[in-house]
């Protein structure tokens, strides 16, 4: 077996006060006048899926924030060809919360090179529309067994395995030369080429370490090849790490309240072994919260936000720390105005 590895650029993380989080938090009001207020909700316009295999699973997700104090709604997503089908993770997104479309290649039904226009429509809080460009080759000579590399769901810090079959029909002299991610939680480990008539086989293994990070995996592998034409092809990962602590709901929205009025939200903290809760942090002294005793899976938490006399909008990080290894964290933001 050939080991192969491969490296990822990472981001470190900037610490800043309770204040200024506060202060970034608000989201600004939206204006009609702002034609590209939906194009500025999306990171990123135009994907390339490059060369894949027949029938493989080639998704990209376009993630997209609503930096706004209005409630987004997508109303609709279409392509302009059949090779690609568009769908929404969710078309109902909150103050300062995430959803992506995504944007599947049809490699089963088309084959050579192709692209597509995707339309994304907003209705709320304001029609817009955003156009989203991807493209790829897909080829016939090559085929996975299975279509993806999905590690399923794993818990924070476990290891997983998986195997795939890499199939060229075509030239015997064609070889599989290296692998490459961006992502260093993943390992590859490749077989010697099985050589038949017309037929060139691979059995690679996929390990996922323990270090990889918590949330929905979304990675891409490049197979470098000895194919002058067509030099890589692209193979998808996909999983989910479940984070060692969660707060349900993410997004806490209180609405509208007056001056004086005390508005009362319950959050339901999980985590796959008994936990206690040591503080829960706010640097909004209008919000109090009461902190059940005892270790359990589930908690509770009983959150209470008092309007002051003044109108303002609400933008708050509410962190809630456990006694789990490390003092493991979970994030919920809560949003609304006092009028």
């Amino acid at each position: 077996m050939i080991f192969l590895p491969f490296g990822r650029l990472r981001v470190g993380c900037l610490m800043i006060t309770a204040m200024v989080i506060s202060s970034a938090f608000l989201a600004p009001p939206l204006a009609s006048a702002d034609d590209n207020w939906a194009k500025k909700m999306f990171a990123e316009t135009e994907h390339d899926f490059r060369t894949v295999g027949r029938g493989t699973t080639a998704q990209h997700y376009f993630k997209f924030q609503n930096l706004y104090e209005e409630t987004v709604h997508v109303a609709a997503v279409r392509s302009s060809c059949g090779c690609t089908t568009p769908t929404v993770s969710k078309d109902t997104v909150a103050t300062h919360d995430t959803a992506s479309v995504v944007a599947t290649f049809n490699t089963s039904t088309f084959i050579g090179s192709k692209a597509a226009t995707i339309t994304v429509v907003f209705d709320q809080p304001f029609y817009a529309e955003v156009q989203l460009q991807v493209r790829g080759v897909i080829r016939t000579d090559i085929t996975f067994d299975p279509a993806e590399m999905d590690f399923g769901e794993a818990k924070s810090g476990e290891s997983k395995t998986r195997s795939i079959k890499i199939t060229h029909r075509g030239t015997p002299e064609w070889r599989i030369q290296d692998v490459r991610s961006h992502c260093s939680d993943l390992a590859v480990k490749l077989s010697a080429p099985q050589i038949q008539p017309g037929v060139v086989e691979y059995d690679m293994q996929v390990r996922m370490k323990e270090s990889m990070a918590e949330g929905d995996i979304h990675e891409q592998l490049t197979l470098v090849t000895n194919d002058s034409q067509f030099p890589t092809i692209e193979m998808s990962v996909a999983g989910r790490v479940r984070p060692t602590v969660s707060v349900s709901p993410a997004a806490v929205s209180l609405g509208t309240t007056s001056s004086g009025e005390t508005m009362s939200k319950r959050l339901l903290v999980r985590a796959d072994e008994p936990f206690a809760i040591q503080e829960v942090r706010c640097a909004d002294k209008r919000f109090s919260f009461e902190i059940p005793e005892g270790k359990k899976k589930i908690q509770f938490v009983q959150m209470k936000f008092t309007a002051g006399d003044a109108p303002a909008r609400i933008a708050q990080k509410i962190e809630i720390v456990t006694d789990l290894p490390g003092e493991k964290t979970a994030e919920c933001v809560a949003t609304g105005t006092v009028r």
